[in-house]
């Protein structure tokens, strides 16, 4: 497969919305061609490129994200979706549809954020604190206390 060129959206809608008021206007498809590749400034290979990639972009213009054109070589699978003009195949992307957030049965049954293992802080005897270590007062603390800065306290059996 060789990417010859693509052509984005934006772009094609522009000139669908043109293509279609200009043929309302009674112009012959050769004019409309014309009329194309001057307000796009396309011409040759490329403006037929462009031609073809309308006509794609056209059976369904909906969450159309861009038309690729492409060449395969003797052997290489082609999308189904790949419609061929001449030697070239012309593929369209879509755009894909976001998940929703709630729906949590698609993930089995797990929310979003960290996987598995405790919280960060939630062996703290007080709770809350820093999840960077000791602040500078609770350091001060242990060390009027007697207890080393690095050491964990001791429990008592109860």
């Amino acid at each position: 497969m060789k990417s010859v060129t693509e052509f984005p959206n934006l772009t094609l809608s522009k000139a669908l919305q043109t293509k279609t008021s200009l043929l309302s206007e009674g112009k012959t498809p050769e004019e409309v061609q014309a009329h194309l590749g001057e307000s796009f400034k396309l011409e040759g290979e490329k403006l037929k490129h462009f031609i073809h990639a309308l006509e794609v972009a056209g059976q369904n213009p909906e969450k159309l994200k861009r038309v690729l054109v492409l060449t395969y070589g003797e052997g290489e699978a082609v999308p189904s979706q790949a419609t061929k003009f001449d030697e070239h195949y012309y593929l369209p992307e879509y755009l894909l549809e976001a998940r929703s957030a709630s729906s949590s049965s698609d993930r089995g049954g797990k929310s979003g954020g960290r996987r598995g293992g405790p919280r960060r802080g939630a062996n703290r005897e007080k709770g809350g604190g820093s999840p960077w270590g000791l602040s500078p007062e609770e350091k001060a603390a242990k060390a009027k206390a007697g207890v080393k800065p690095g050491a964990k306290p001791e429990t008592k059996p109860s």
